[in-house]
């Protein structure tokens, strides 16, 4: 009984059409940031090297490198916050969580670019 409950709760906050992306994709995530009454867009681009949750709850962790640091971002995918996510590039990878990218830098960070 409760467990339907909760599931008609999640339901009414869950956005209707998810993008539709995977580990190890390279994607960019249009943000909305509020700055006093003004509101803009505010991209974050980086590889995706974790998902976990599931519904409303469901969350994914965006990597990239800025000024030779490594940035990650948590995104909650069913934020209102977030505008779209769009894939830029897809990658082969054979694991579920992409950590070990944390420990490399340069030339070994490429991942092979999956075809068709």
């Amino acid at each position: 009984m409760s467990q339907k409950v909760m599931e008609l709760v999640e339901k009414a906050t869950m956005k209707a059409e998810v993008p539709v992306f995977e580990i190890g994709d390279t994607v960019d995530v249009h943000t909305k940031i509020l700055e006093g009454s003004k509101e803009r867009i505010q991209i974050f681009s980086g590889l995706v090297i974790a998902r976990s949750g599931g519904g409303s709850r469901e969350m994914f962790v965006v990597r990239r490198i800025v000024a030779g640091e490594g940035v990650e971002r948590k995104f909650p995918l069913h934020s209102p916050k977030i505008d779209k996510i769009d894939v830029k590039r897809k990658s082969v990878v054979r694991r579920a969580k992409l950590y070990y990218m944390r420990d490399r830098s340069g030339k070994a960070t490429r991942l092979e670019e999956r075809r068709g």
